[in-house]
């Protein structure tokens, strides 16, 4: 079987683009693998996006797919996926980027979400790096550290740093991160690619590395929010309400803009974003409104850092006893308590935090969607540090899902996202909207997604 050329190179297309085309067989899995694999070779010896990836393995696993016949090809079929490397998966190595776990041998068993996407027909392509455990804001221990895919001399956010890297810079069409502060939004806004994290538990996080139950949560980088549709289709995500499933229209759209009480943070770029976002949608007929969140919403940041705290020390006990000193010293903190968080207090961080989740979720009703700053400002020079996740921390905690929406720059031309926010399991809603409000935003918010 071979190809028809599509009309641009084919690792540039998105995920909702090349689809059809693998699934019709007009782009063979094969051919499209290739043309990723020569993207890879010329792209990541600067990203460094991937920790693990065998050509063999995918070129057998793309042949194998090819040959299979149309009413056997499933919904995502032949759709390469990077995985973050803390997500278990049976035919390669997951290393957690912990010298605890350094090995070539896989533990031969997929996580939940793996094998989701492989009955699904999607192609595991290969692991990308993580911050140690995907828990401090550290790089690689092995120094091998991945670069933004705009600048190399910037940070790419983590702690899912290689996926959010690697799609924006077309080396993938689909990536897996895991959140638990602000480890999809970050990346995908310092790389300027999309980034979703659905609403907490609508996913299995069951394959995951644990840092804590009640924050972490699967999600996807993407270049289109069509991307996310086929993705949200795989793993069945549904709203309790019918979705219209004509395209949104703004006028008439009720926006919200929340600053939320971390706003003396927001550095320039950012505060420029979301004056930009607020004349855009306005001129395009939206009604704008600022939200403003109750004052117990200001403890919510701290809330968040008490169960890091709390649950860190439960998460990372067998690690610390197997070896502490193969541990980066935030871990070890977590298990030794070293900020001496009680128990009354992770008790009052769990209580206040559940109280505050229905109030936003009524708040937020009556809006087809919020609006929030994703990141403080541009992502910032050095690769060490993978940036302040606070923009992004409470609406881990709050449950609710959350898309990050291109089309805006700094003052170095560098991506600075915004975060769409609906109230939970309203992640078909949210999707539908932010693909009417991302469209206008990459046409008119002034930022080039386009790579090189």
């Amino acid at each position: 079987m071979s190809s028809q050329v599509p009309s641009k190179e084919p690792w540039r297309l998105t995920a909702a683009e090349v689809l059809p085309l693998l699934r019709t067989g007009q782009l063979t899995v094969t051919d499209y693998v290739k043309s990723l694999l020569e993207r890879i070779q010329a792209r990541d010896p600067v990203v460094k996006a991937w920790i693990w990836i065998e050509p063999s393995l995918i070129l057998q696993r793309a042949k194998e797919l090819d040959g299979l016949p149309a009413e056997q090809r499933g919904p995502l079929h032949g759709l390469p996926i990077a995985v973050k490397d803390v997500i278990l998966t049976k035919d390669m190595p997951t290393q957690y980027n912990s010298r605890l776990y350094e090995s070539e041998t896989p533990v031969a068993i997929d996580a939940n979400c793996i094998i989701t996407l492989r009955a699904s027909g999607a192609l595991i392509f290969g692991k990308t790096t993580t911050t140690e455990f995907a828990c401090s804001k550290q790089g690689d221990w092995h120094q091998n550290l991945t670069s933004n895919a705009r600048d190399p001399k910037r940070t790419p956010g983590g702690s899912s740093s290689g996926s959010g890297a690697a799609v924006a810079d077309c080396q993938i069409p689909v990536g897996l991160g895991t959140q638990t502060g602000g480890s999809i939004m970050r990346p995908a806004s310092f790389n300027g690619c999309y980034g979703f994290k659905p609403t907490h538990g609508a996913i299995s996080r069951e394959g995951l590395a644990q840092w804590s139950p009640l924050l972490d949560t699967l999600g996807f980088f993407g270049r289109s929010i069509d991307d996310f549709v086929v993705l949200a289709d795989a793993f069945r995500l549904k709203d309790d309400e019918v979705v219209a499933s004509e395209p949104f229209k703004m006028k008439g759209a009720k926006i919200g803009f929340c600053k939320t009480h971390n706003w003396p943070k927001a550095g320039q770029g950012t505060i420029d974003a979301m004056s930009e976002a607020r004349d855009i949608l306005r001129a395009h007929g939206a009604e704008i409104e600022e939200v403003e969140l109750p004052e117990d919403f200001a403890h919510a940041l701290d809330w968040h850092a008490a169960v890091l705290v709390g649950e860190g020390h439960t998460s990372f006990l067998g690690q610390y006893l197997l070896d502490k000193e193969k541990l980066h010293e935030s871990i070890v903190g977590y298990v030794d308590n070293t900020r001496q968080l009680t128990h009354r207090q992770l008790l009052d961080a769990y209580d206040n935090v559940a109280r505050l989740r229905p109030i936003f979720d009524d708040l937020a009703k009556p809006f087809d969607l919020i609006l929030t700053p994703s990141v403080l400002d541009e992502a910032p020079l050095g690769l060490e540090n993978t940036g302040d996740m606070s923009m992004a921390s409470m609406w881990t905690i709050l449950h609710v899902p959350v898309i990050n929406l291109t089309g805006f720059a700094g003052a170095h031309g560098m991506p600075i996202g915004l975060t769409a926010v609906g109230p939970r399991y309203t992640d078909r809603r949210l999707l539908r909207v932010a693909k009417g409000v991302s469209e206008v935003f990459e046409r008119e918010g002034g930022w080039s997604g386009a790579v090189r």
